[in-house]
């Protein structure tokens, strides 16, 4: 009765999380389910650190349902220069279309925004870091061209960290006067042009449409620049200073107008529009 009780040890098997349905805040480290992040249009409810968007994400955050019609949505890039690496440039295309759903680094088209009749083109970073080539330059172009045909005011949302397209050569570097030059006639015509940063925002996309802008705002804590601080204190040996190239450090140094939260941009796009076309 007074013996040693006996007791059989039982080992329970902790089942493994499914994969993907957490995603770790690269601003604070907070673990955000995936389905709250999306519901807050990829904002951590911690920090509000802005997450990436894609642009077809963005696309809907910014346009009224049922009133987008994309333009040129099949125009597709070619290996122009024959390009050769540890992967070429086709098996490169081919890997970021089936990645990301996208032909190419960019969507144009027009729709609505909060009733406002507007040209959107909108990049992204996850296709070739939304570097620019021919086809995404073209699309830009085309896009700006219509805007300036149909008299409507023209938003371009930049997600590019990686310039003009290396695969490209030449060509690439092209696009960057060809969407100055039709970007230039908007502005002859008297129309707005609203240029919106949002992380990364680089190279030689900064050097051409994205600094352009009548407008221009910025997505907070936006890495902005043309090149990066690494390169740059590389370059100069010398530290830079804190927060160099975030959106804060080029609003206090005017580089851009405004720093507009995420949940904000839309109504302020349509009140920019409704003000200053």
């Amino acid at each position: 009765m007074f013996g040693k009780q006996k007791y059989t040890i039982v080992k329970i098997k902790k089942k493994d999380m499914p994969g993907g349905l957490c995603t770790k805040c690269s601003g604070c480290g907070q673990i955000i389910f995936n389905k709250q992040l999306k519901e807050d249009m990829s904002i951590c409810p911690k920090c509000d650190y802005h997450f990436i968007l894609g642009a077809k994400d963005r696309m809907s955050l910014l346009v009224d349902e049922g009133t987008f019609k994309e333009f040129d949505a099949k125009m597709a890039t070619k290996d122009i220069i024959g390009f050769k690496g540890p992967k070429t440039y086709v098996q490169k295309i081919k890997q970021d279309q089936k990645d990301t759903g996208l032909v190419d680094a960019v969507i144009t088209g027009q729709g609505e925004i909060n009733k406002k009749k507007a040209v959107l083109a909108v990049t992204d970073s996850k296709f070739i870091m939304g570097s620019m080539g021919s086809v995404v330059g073209e699309k830009i172009t085309r896009a700006t061209e219509k805007a300036t045909q149909e008299n409507l005011p023209l938003v371009i949302v930049s997600g590019s960290g990686g310039g003009a397209r290396m695969y490209e050569g030449m060509f690439s570097l092209m696009q960057m006067a060809k969407t100055s030059a039709a970007l230039a006639k908007h502005k002859e015509k008297g129309l707005l042009f609203i240029s919106v940063l949002t992380n990364p925002t680089m190279a030689g996309i900064m050097a051409s449409f994205a600094s352009l802008g009548d407008v221009i705002i910025a997505e907070p804590k936006a890495l902005i620049g043309f090149t990066g601080p690494r390169v740059i204190e590389q370059t100069i040996r010398q530290k830079l200073p804190p927060g160099f190239q975030s959106s804060e450090f080029l609003l206090e140094h005017g580089l851009i107008d405004s720093i507009v939260h995420r949940k904000q941009l839309k109504i302020t796009l349509a009140s920019l529009i409704n003000y200053l076309s």
